[in-house]
């Protein structure tokens, strides 16, 4: 009997873990359980911000269950991640529906100059993710194509653009739906310390020089270590060609592009004159854009871009015909929000539940007095949260369960030691990303599994993971010393 690795341990342990909806569910019990048993033991602590004393209130009792009670809904339509990733679902959504996702991210590809192929690759796949599934059911298969028919080893096509979409989840040159759902829930946990809100566009700058950092440390793993590892072995230009006419352009949606790219420049442009004048209404009172109109509202900018964006193709694409077409299609664009809104629902219990115990309180400043008692640096302690995130990241695929579950513990803690919370978060960001690679409970590994076999039917799991392994390890060394030296050097992460 063949000894199982480390990685089938992994697996085998993801596959035994609930469902995040039961995951949430454990620990609001948890939470009852633990409250009730430090209550009765007197348990309190200090505030580190009011200075009164904090006691443990239990939440198996009378005025626990009075709280339940009243507090159900309220916790659920309060919980601000979940109108703004909505609203954002609407517009990326849109974009998806009627066609823009696919036509832009087929037409960059398949038109990449050859010298370029690889480093076009990943800064497609990472900027893609800006349309999610789309990204990911797309540019695998593209960049296999496009290796085949340019005489290199497809299998390493296929995995450079998974590792492009996955690895480079949560890089991109726009303000995407995963900066609106984390930061809401950075918010939600720094409350409980006093902790000023942070806006989607808190990682920005800092993803902005991610995206061609990728890109360039991608390209290198590909072709310098990847590689040369596995030369051509048979000549797939003939296939590359047949399964190149599945995912074609048409003249019509390419004159669409065309014209909705020209509209979205005019767009920018439009939006620079009208932020640049001192006076303008988008500026703060002091003239300053930081804090200003224009960064609280970037959301509806955001949704005001792309839905206008996906409307002007949608006419000149023939997807948008009539005008019942465009509720129709932005009503499409959410029928697959109802598991996350379902999630939400039990994520915001856990969330009120946590702060209404006072065990956020607690946990957060216990280990605040602990880790200071260590003396440990922050760059040390963030780079400890990055590890801790990949690792998690290896059982819990799901990025937004995932940091529901560490948020209202570690973004407290390490506020009290002197971290802001958009450095916590994107601490947490690099190991989430880096991982999903190699991550067990990835929903889309049978998909590019199955990809590569249509190549190489010989090339099993085991060898899957030699090619994701040296990307995974290296892309989280380099972009995590990246951030940390960048970190150190007091640079903002964000315009906010």
């Amino acid at each position: 009997m063949q000894k199982k690795s480390w990685f089938d341990r992994i697996e085998a342990i993801g596959n035994k873990i609930p469902n995040p909806l039961y995951l949430f569910i454990i620990l609001c019990g948890i939470i009852a359980v633990i409250s009730a048993i430090m209550s009765m033991m007197g348990s309190s602590i200090t505030h580190p911000v009011s200075n009164e004393i904090v006691p443990i209130k239990n939440l198996i009792s009378g005025d626990g269950l009075v709280y339940i009670l009243q507090s159900t809904v309220s916790n659920f339509i309060n919980f601000k991640p979940l109108g703004l990733v909505l609203c954002m679902m609407i517009a990326v959504g849109l974009v998806q529906e009627v066609g823009l996702a696919d036509a832009a991210i087929k037409s960059l590809l398949l038109n990449a100059p050859r010298r370029f192929v690889t480093a076009s690759i990943f800064l497609v796949g990472i900027v893609g993710n800006l349309a999610s599934d789309a990204a990911f059911v797309l540019v695998p298969p593209l960049a296999g194509i496009i290796f085949a028919a340019t005489k290199r080893n497809p299998v390493i096509g296929v995995c450079a653009g998974f590792v492009a979409v996955a690895a480079g989840f949560t890089a991109n040159i726009f303000i995407a739906g995963t900066d609106v759902l984390l930061s809401g829930v950075t918010n939600e946990a720094s409350i409980t310390v006093g902790g000023e809100p942070i806006t989607p566009a808190a990682n920005w700058y800092f993803m902005l020089l991610s995206v061609p950092f990728l890109t360039i440390v991608g390209t290198w793993i590909t072709e310098k270590i990847i590689e040369p590892r596995f030369p051509v072995e048979q000549d797939f230009a003939g296939h590359a060609e047949t399964e190149s006419q599945k995912y074609s352009v048409s003249a019509q949606d390419k004159r669409a592009l065309k014209i909705t790219a020209g509209f979205a420049v005019a767009f920018i442009l439009l939006l620079i004159v009208t932020i640049y004048p001192e006076n303008s209404p988008l500026r703060g009172p002091d003239g300053g854009l930081v804090p200003s109109p224009f960064l609280s509202g970037m959301i509806p900018i955001i949704m005001t871009f792309f839905i206008s964006c996906s409307i002007v193709f949608g006419v000149f694409s023939g997807a948008i015909k009539t005008f019942d077409d465009l509720p129709n299609l932005m009503t499409s664009a959410l029928k697959n929000v109802g598991g996350y809104i379902v999630l939400v629902f039990f994520i915001a219990q856990f969330i009120g539940w946590f702060n209404w115990t006072n065990l956020s309180v607690w946990l957060a400043v216990s280990g605040a007095d602990f880790l200071s008692s260590v003396q440990l640096p922050n760059v040390v302690m963030l780079g400890a949260l990055i590890i801790l995130a990949g690792f998690i990241n290896l059982i819990v695929f799901s990025g937004s369960a995932q940091w529901a579950m560490m948020a209202p513990v570690f973004v407290p803690l390490l506020m009290l030691l002197g971290i802001d919370p958009d450095a916590i978060q994107m601490a947490y960001r690099i190991g989430d990303s880096t991982t999903n690679i190699i991550s067990p409970t990835n929903p889309y590994l049978p998909m590019v599994l199955a990809l590569i076999a249509q190549y190489n039917a010989k090339v099993r799991f085991g060898t899957f993971l030699s090619i994701m392994f040296p990307y995974s390890i290296i892309l989280i060394t380099m972009w995590s010393a990246m951030f940390l030296i960048y970190y150190s050097l007091g640079l903002p992460l964000g315009p906010a």
